[in-house]
C-alpha cells in the first residue's frame, strides 16, 4: 500500500488527484487489477466525475454549499465543520478503479478527485494496486 499526501488550497474544492494515481500505478507495474482508493478523514471524500471542464468542480462545490450549509441552527458539533462531516458521507471515503493495459479505465471526460469540505489541510489518501 502506497500513501498520497494532497495540499487542498481551500475549504471547499475538488482536486484532481488522477495523475498521482496513475504515477502510483505505472511504478506498481500492474497492468491488469485495481486500485482501492481510501480517504484517511471525515471531512473530506473521494469521487470521479468530469474533469474537462472546470466549471463542473466548480458548480458541483456551489452546490454542496447550496444544500448542506456551513452553519444550521441545528448542528451540535462543537468543531463547527457538521457541514463537511455530511458532504464526505454523500461522497463516500473511497472508490476501486480498473487497471487495463497498465493504465486506469476511465471515460473519456472522467477524472479522480479528492473531495475537500474542510481545508485548506494535507490529506493522506491510502492507494492500493493489486494484481488480478
Amino acid at each position: 500500500m502506497r500513501m498520497l499526501e494532497i495540499e487542498t488550497p481551500s475549504r471547499e474544492v475538488l482536486v484532481d488527484i488522477g495523475p498521482r494515481v496513475e504515477e502510483l500505478i505505472r511504478a506498481s507495474g500492474v497492468e491488469e487489477g485495481v486500485a482501492h482508493l481510501w480517504v484517511l478523514h471525515t471531512t473530506c471524500a473521494i469521487t470521479v466525475n468530469e474533469n474537462a471542464d472546470p466549471d463542473v468542480t466548480t458548480d458541483m462545490v456551489a452546490k454542496m454549499k447550496a444544500l448542506v450549509p456551513n452553519h444550521e441552527r441545528f448542528y451540535r458539533h462543537a468543531e463547527g465543520n457538521s457541514d463537511s462531516h455530511v458532504k464526505t458521507s454523500l461522497f463516500g471515503p473511497g472508490l476501486t478503479l480498473l487497471i487495463h493495459d497498465g493504465e486506469l479505465v476511465l471515460g473519456r471526460w472522467q477524472g479522480v478527485f479528492l473531495a475537500e469540505w474542510d481545508g485548506p489541510r494535507t490529506r493522506r489518501l491510502a492507494v492500493k494496486v493489486m494484481e488480478g
